[in-house]
């Protein structure tokens, strides 16, 4: 699988980024650590079974996930021992191909409407010309007039270039051209947005199959990566649009949005373990920058603080 995110033009210390990242994430799991502080004091060394039990639930993990990441656990449980357990669950980590990213390298977003799609299109779009890469944008949802309207919007708010067309016409021309675009252009990347009706399953997965399929066409082996949104808020909820997605076209992996209006951050370990794919991205706020590179560390160390208070 090749990775999506490439590296920028000025880099960081890693101690800085690790610790934007974990800031990013302390922000992301606000309302799921306020729910733990109804339970557990912060400061404790151990923290008994049941509590962290407690805890997990109330985080919308699911029970069969909690009672994996706990098996052979003492009755206390120090924060080592649970991290442990807890960044294990994240097995499924994307696999990160730097050198050998294809030109242009195309990904097809696809989810649910309302899940958050065009501006996490817009974000993804926003960090790659951040790190000095050149961006193409597909409107592809041609299902709603709207969606052309809003990508059309970002497009110009982060100056990137569209290709776009009118409601109702084919949306895998609309990719075969943004495509065939960036190529001319030799742009590095193109982001290709779908429509998300699944209340018409049969015609969402015959019209997201043509896409597939014509992209291919444009560019050999396109498209390089098929992206899930899903809406954080949805908690466990958001599994079984995404199975039904993957049964659709295949998901390569997930970007979870709209993190930080939820108290359901548990849903993470889920959303990783049962659908086997690894998270990508997460998304927190309505800004284009507030997009980050989903790091399970980080993830896992944010939520330990606000269970045992920040680590010495």
């Amino acid at each position: 699988m090749f990775g999506i995110f490439k590296k920028k033009t000025e880099e960081k210390p890693q101690e800085v980024e690790q610790e934007e990242s974990k800031s990013f994430f302390s922000k992301a799991l606000e309302k799921t650590v306020g729910n733990i502080a109804s339970i557990v004091p912060k400061g404790q060394e151990k923290i008994a079974f049941d509590d962290i039990e407690e805890i997990l639930i109330e985080s919308d993990m699911e029970y069969e996930i909690i009672e994996k990441a706990m098996d052979g656990l003492p009755e206390t449980i120090t924060r080592k021992q649970l991290r442990h357990r807890l960044v294990m669950l994240f097995e499924h980590a994307p696999d990160v191909d730097m050198d050998n990213l294809p030109k242009p390298f195309v990904q097809l977003i696809i989810g649910v409407n309302g899940a958050g799609k065009t501006t996490t299109i817009a974000k993804l779009a926003n960090m790659y010309k951040q790190s000095g890469q050149s961006v193409m944008l597909g409107a592809g949802d041609t299902f709603r007039a709207a969606a052309i309207e809003q990508l059309s919007t970002w497009a110009g708010k982060i100056d990137v270039p569209i290709v776009k067309t009118q409601q109702g016409h084919d949306p895998s021309a609309v990719a075969y051209d943004a495509i065939s675009s960036a190529q001319s252009k030799d742009m590095d990347n193109v982001i290709i947005d779908t429509a998300g009706r699944l209340q018409t399953q049969t015609n969402l997965a015959n019209e997201l199959k043509k896409i597939v399929k014509v992209c291919g066409k444009a560019k050999d082996g396109a498209p390089h990566q098929k992206l899930m949104i899903l809406d954080g808020t949805q908690g466990n909820t958001a599994i079984a649009q995404a199975r039904a997605f993957n049964e659709m076209v295949g998901v390569d992996g997930i970007i979870v949005t709209k993190l930080d209006g939820t108290a359901k951050g548990g849903a993470l370990f889920s959303i990783s373990n049962q659908l086997e794919l690894p998270i990508f991205y997460v998304g927190v706020g309505e800004s284009a920058d507030d997009l980050v590179v989903f790091s399970p560390d980080d993830f896992v160390d944010s939520l330990l603080d606000g269970i045992y208070g920040k680590a010495s």
